[in-house]
């Protein structure tokens, strides 16, 4: 863990590491201005700040998508069965 100050700017490498996919990704993302960027030469640079709210918002809709497949499967009664189901092969 390491404190870094919101106005910080981090390579598109460092960026990518931040948010665990491939750096031609991020570039993507940049390009169609879902994150926000700089050009320094031919270099772009994401801010701290920028790239973790981008971060917390992408978190935020993954966690209320996951919420709704596990309401749905409990509402269809899917999730009651996939756990009996792994009970029973537990106990052969």
């Amino acid at each position: 863990m390491s404190i870094v100050p919101v106005h910080e700017e981090l390579t598109t490498q460092e960026a990518a590491d931040i948010l665990n996919v491939s750096r031609q990704y991020l570039v993507e993302l940049l390009d169609t201005q879902t994150i926000p960027h700089t050009k320094v030469g031919t270099h772009r640079r994401i801010r701290f700040g920028d790239l973790m709210n981008y971060k917390n918002d992408r978190d935020a809709k993954r966690q209320e998508g996951l919420s709704r497949m596990t309401k749905k499967s409990q509402q269809l009664g899917l999730y009651t069965k996939a756990a009996n189901s792994t009970e029973d092969s537990q106990d052969t």
